[in-house]
């Protein structure tokens, strides 16, 4: 089976392919990625000269591209990560989420209703929790919850999700479809909150939390969320919506709180000193207060539950950053992107 992974150099594409090309040497893995910003050829070392994967440099926005992928590797099935993830550049700049998460979906969508035949092909589109909307003190996302965005980036997967199900409805394509709760561990690009306050704090730099830090998120730990993603794709059942959480709701200033404690453990340096760099900033424009996963019909019906608890998960993250500094460096001073446009400018 052949198998196109998009958007495979970022976080949580990159930690799928790790995961799966050592395991499952009887499929082929074609990373397309774009190579933006977050993406990280160097997160895919280990498998970079594995005989069943291979790296392709495409933008999904780009229908021409997309249709030449497909034509030279015809997918079997299509496993969608790439988007335009973080909050706060979908506040500052817009347009590049709506290009790459609505119309790129629009494009492999296309490509794929031209290759596959009846019957013929899965198309796995990973999405988010955040096309929900905010909750309050009580209550849970289901798979039935009413889609209610607040950000632009959460609007344009929204947008991209009912794409999907309108080309199963309407042209009986073979889709399944995960939203999951906040993503944390290695590889993540330092935008983020996790790996952002890990390099602060090494470095003596404020921690800065939105408001009071009391929103509150459901963390899921990439691995466990990638098993998750594989279990669908191989058992799911086809047109079939799963919500995927990490049952560990946790407010943002007690991540920074956790982070500052195991980060103290594992340096040696005292707790109170890194506690001192956190700083509250002005929150963000349409900061949804909270999120949490129902992800009964998962384990119910499909047998998956996340394996990492948020302690496990938080010190095996830092742990991670913390023995990887080459990689780290690499990502904060950019060294990594001028490797990339000196290998792959113009393709």
């Amino acid at each position: 089976m052949k198998i196109l992974v998009t958007g495979g150099a970022g976080f949580i594409g990159a930690n799928f392919l790790n995961l799966l090309v050592p395991r499952h040497p009887e499929h082929t893995f074609v990373n397309a990625d774009k190579l933006t910003y977050a993406a990280n050829l160097g997160s895919l070392a280990e498998i970079a000269t594995a005989p069943n994967y291979l790296f392709t440099r495409v933008d999904i926005a780009d229908m021409a591209a997309v249709d030449a992928a497909f034509d030279e590797h015809a997918p079997d099935v299509v496993v969608h990560f790439a988007a335009e993830s973080h909050v706060d550049r979908s506040i500052s700049g817009p347009r590049e989420f709506v290009r790459t998460n609505i119309e790129g979906t629009f494009n492999l969508l296309e490509a794929a209703r031209r290759t596959w035949k009846d019957g013929q092909g899965l198309f796995h589109h990973v999405s988010t929790d955040e096309v929900y909307g905010s909750l309050g003190t009580e209550g849970l996302f289901t798979e039935d919850t009413r889609y209610d965005p607040s950000s632009p980036y959460s609007a344009s997967k929204a947008a991209s999700d009912h794409l999907v199900r309108a080309y199963h409805r309407t042209f009986k394509l073979p889709v399944k479809l995960t939203n999951c709760s906040n993503n944390y561990g290695p590889l993540q690009f330092p935008e983020k909150l996790i790996p952002l306050m890990i390099m602060n704090a090494q470095d003596g730099k404020p921690l800065p939390v939105y408001g009071q830090g009391t929103n509150v998120r459901d963390w899921l730990y990439v691995e466990d969320h990638c098993e998750a993603i594989w279990t669908v794709v191989q058992r799911g059942a086809v047109g079939e919506t799963y919500n995927i959480g990490g049952n560990n709701e946790v407010k943002n200033i007690d991540v920074v709180h956790g982070l500052c404690n195991v980060l103290a453990q594992e340096m040696g340096r005292p707790p109170a000193e890194l506690l001192g760099l956190i700083t509250y900033v002005k929150d963000r424009p349409g900061h949804d207060l909270r999120y949490a996963i129902d992800a009964t019909k998962i384990k119910e019906q499909l047998g998956w539950s996340p394996r990492e608890t948020f302690e496990t998960g938080l010190r095996k993250t830092v742990r991670w950053y913390l023995d990887h500094k080459v990689w780290v460096d690499q990502v904060r001073n950019g060294e990594y992107r001028n490797w990339i446009e000196q290998n792959y400018a113009g393709r």
